[in-house]
């Protein structure tokens, strides 16, 4: 079987180059100098946005979002206790850092619903996510009968809910079956005994 264009694409993104001339290293020097949430003309990775469902037609944007590398920052305490109980490192988030860009983006962008993110980049102190945003009421939005379930109501602010890949990947919703007795309907209605 051929194989098309954009597996070629995605086998270079497997492994890209990381020395200092490369494309990869001149991006993660550019972005770090750009804003926390850039939007961009069109897909660093065209072969991972189309698989996520990004389409060159209005309606579509992508924003790259950048956030921080590693575990949960946490501020020091002023307040007195013993050491032990500081809480400071050492902290793991709930939430992988993929979903957090996703909310902090959605954040940015008010009228719009995310559909998806993948991975771009990453340097000593952060992580870089093309996140894909759809404008719900846009009239090609909603001819398009592949996306315009993303129209309905009940997928407002679906990634504020978990709704989208990474969201429902950290609520445990990928397995099934023995062992995920405690993740439906929800991690809370189970009392949080799921994670």
């Amino acid at each position: 079987m051929t194989k098309s264009v954009y597996d070629y694409v995605g086998d270079q993104w497997k492994k890209p180059d990381h020395t200092y001339n490369s494309p990869y290293k001149q991006r993660l020097i550019q972005w770090r100098r750009d804003e926390n949430y850039q939007r961009v003309d069109k897909p660093t990775r065209i072969d991972r946005a189309r698989s996520l469902g990004y389409k060159a037609k209005p309606g579509y944007i992508v924003v790259r979002s950048r956030v921080r590398r590693g575990g949960l920052r946490k501020p020091t305490i002023k307040g007195g206790r013993r050491p032990a109980r500081k809480g400071i490192s050492k902290i793991t988030m709930a939430k992988s850092v993929k979903r957090v860009a996703e909310e902090r983006t959605a954040k940015h962008y008010p009228n719009m619903e995310v559909l998806n993110s993948y991975w771009v980049g990453e340097d000593g102190k952060h992580q870089y996510f093309e996140v894909i945003l759809v404008d719900p009421v846009h009239p090609s939005i909603m001819r398009d009968n592949n996306i315009n379930w993303i129209t309905d109501i009940s997928n407002k602010r679906r990634v504020l809910r978990g709704k989208t890949s990474a969201g429902q990947k950290g609520r445990g919703l990928r397995n099934k079956g023995k062992g995920a007795e405690k993740i439906r309907p929800s991690i809370r209605a189970n009392l949080n005994k799921g994670k």
